[in-house]
């Protein structure tokens, strides 16, 4: 059964009619050319399909299109550097060698920027020591951890990690965590 829905991608508005069977990895690549978003494992244990989804990160390959109808999605694309200047991730990945082949790496983008949020709203992981007060950004090794745990759905098949934590740390510090 088809099902006509809006989404606002990258800041542009899309109008499509879809079968509502259709993930929103698929809905982004296959029906608007949106590619940045990867088809990795097909099955959420990759991450490499990570959008941000009204600011929170959603595993596009196991979402529905049809459930998404008016939200706001942002893609790696739609944080690159431009008009608007970019999110910090962009360049901490340059900086930092966050990156070997690329293809993990606009979900790994997504996911850092909806890291950073996350730590900045205060919002505790499964590392954060006290989870009243929640994640510290002041020490070094309770953040590294902290990125560690919540970068973790996203895996790297070159072993990039030490410079995606790298990458995200720097971001933090330059004011993504609480952009």
């Amino acid at each position: 059964m088809d099902s006509e829905l809006t989404l606002q991608v990258d800041g542009a508005t899309h109008h499509l009619m879809i079968d509502t069977r259709t993930s929103l990895l698929d809905a982004l690549r296959q029906r608007m050319g949106i590619t940045s978003p990867k088809k990795g494992c097909d099955h959420g244990q990759c991450g490499a399909c990570t959008v941000l989804v009204d600011g929170r990160r959603v595993l596009g390959c196991l979402a529905l299109a049809v459930a998404y109808d008016g939200a706001e999605i942002t893609t790696a694309d739609g944080l690159a550097p431009g008009d608007a200047g970019g999110h910090p991730v962009h360049q901490a990945f340059l900086d930092n060698d966050a990156f070997q082949c690329g293809y993990c790496t606009p979900g790994q983008v997504c996911s850092a920027v909806g890291v950073l949020d996350e730590i900045g709203r205060g919002w505790p992981s499964a590392v954060t020591e006290d989870v009243a007060a929640g994640p510290r950004l002041d020490d070094a090794a309770a953040m590294d951890a902290e990125i560690a745990e919540r970068m973790s759905g996203n895996l790297c098949r070159c072993g990039a990690y030490k410079g995606i934590r790298a990458a995200v740390s720097q971001a933090a510090r330059a004011g993504g965590a609480v952009r």
